[in-house]
């Protein structure tokens, strides 16, 4: 099962004020990606595995892109320290 979160262990693990956490865990619980039980007073929030997988698998494409991209702009700047320090 996964782990289960009340908002104030939330704020303090983002470092995000409690209204702005909240705001946010409502926006995600409205589109199914985090779940909410009640146990007394406390509210408990869990992700919903199965809705975020979609959403994971899609921003993959991205971060390969954006990966392939600062390797790109990491050889360059490299290349280019070499260069300098042969001039000099």
């Amino acid at each position: 099962m996964q782990q289960e979160r009340q908002v104030g262990e939330i704020v303090l693990a983002v470092g995000l004020d409690q209204p702005s956490v909240s705001k946010h865990l409502g926006v995600l619980r409205r589109v199914n990606l985090v779940r909410v039980r009640r146990n007394g007073r406390h509210r408990l929030y869990r992700t919903n595995a199965v809705a975020i997988r979609p959403l994971h698998e899609w921003t993959e494409t991205f971060e390969r892109y954006w990966q392939h991209q600062l390797n790109r702009v990491k050889e360059r700047a490299e290349a280019q320290a070499n260069r300098e320090e042969k001039s000099e």
